[in-house]
């Protein structure tokens, strides 16, 4: 096995390592709305997944985040695993994050390494969640998706999937199945339609729902529905705030001297 790349490291539990059976790769990286990576938290909580590598990187960002118990941690990816028995059989490694790398060429380089772990699980399917930004609310989050083989492609139609046929995917969600393709590894883009605006748990239901129907799991979803209501709650006060101001705004213009030249 190569070593890993210049600047990073990955840290594996102790112990040898689980013996998976052809696991889907499903990466949540931080983005937008936190839409990918709060699907992927939630599977690796009500999956009760394992912990499998830490992976550090000089492109992170430098500093330590302070973790709930109190104690400081370099940022770093950090991938599990799931092999317990469910409706499906499937054997699943699920990669969350701090951070995403700083710069394109170690998110090059990061790429390579995750795609080395999934090779040595015998990975043949990656699904990478993020956002789909439209600047504005919705009451029904869509999912649009991309994927690196047509037979995929056809397939989202059955889901109610939209599919993208322009534009690009930038950082890792887009690069990893674009390198995991050249591995002759399939891999599908998954994103959920958010406004950009605000932490959306909406959005992160709407694509996990999406991705459990494809690959055959189903899991309790009531802390992320809670999540999602608390969402729907702030998205509602800033619409109030929003119209308020407005409000505020078309007063001040009518009550002016109709002798004014101009508004500014």
């Amino acid at each position: 096995m190569l070593p890993p790349c210049p600047g990073i490291r990955i840290l594996y539990s102790k112990g040898k390592l689980p013996e998976l059976k052809s696991p889907y790769l499903i990466c949540g990286f931080p983005g937008s709305g936190y839409v990918g990576k709060m699907a992927v938290d939630h599977l690796i909580e009500e999956l009760h997944a394992e912990h499998l590598a830490d992976i550090y990187s000089t492109s992170f960002p430098p500093q330590v985040l302070i973790r709930s118990d109190g104690t400081a941690d370099l940022m770093k990816n950090t991938i599990f695993y799931s092999d317990k028995p469910n409706s499906s059989g499937t054997n699943l490694l699920l990669l969350t994050g701090d951070s995403q790398p700083a710069n394109p060429d170690s998110e090059y380089m990061l790429a390579e390494e995750i795609l080395n772990i999934a090779v040595k699980f015998n990975t043949s399917h990656i699904f990478t969640l993020a956002a789909y930004i439209t600047g504005v609310f919705v009451e029904k989050p869509r999912i649009f998706g991309t994927a690196t083989d047509t037979d995929t492609i056809k397939s989202f139609s059955e889901r109610s999937i939209s599919v993208m046929d322009g534009g690009s995917i930038t950082g890792m969600n887009g690069l990893i199945i674009g390198s995991a393709k050249l591995r002759g590894i399939r891999g599908t883009c998954l994103l959920g339609e958010t406004s950009g605006y605000v932490v959306d748990a909406k959005a992160s239901k709407s694509i996990l729902e999406t991705l459990l129907s494809i690959i055959g799991i189903g899991i309790d979803m009531k802390n992320l529905d809670k999540r999602a209501k608390d969402t729907e709650t702030l998205i509602e006060t800033i619409e109030q705030q929003m119209s308020g101001r407005t409000a505020r705004q078309q007063t001040s213009v009518a009550t002016r001297p109709s002798d004014m030249g101009y508004i500014s």
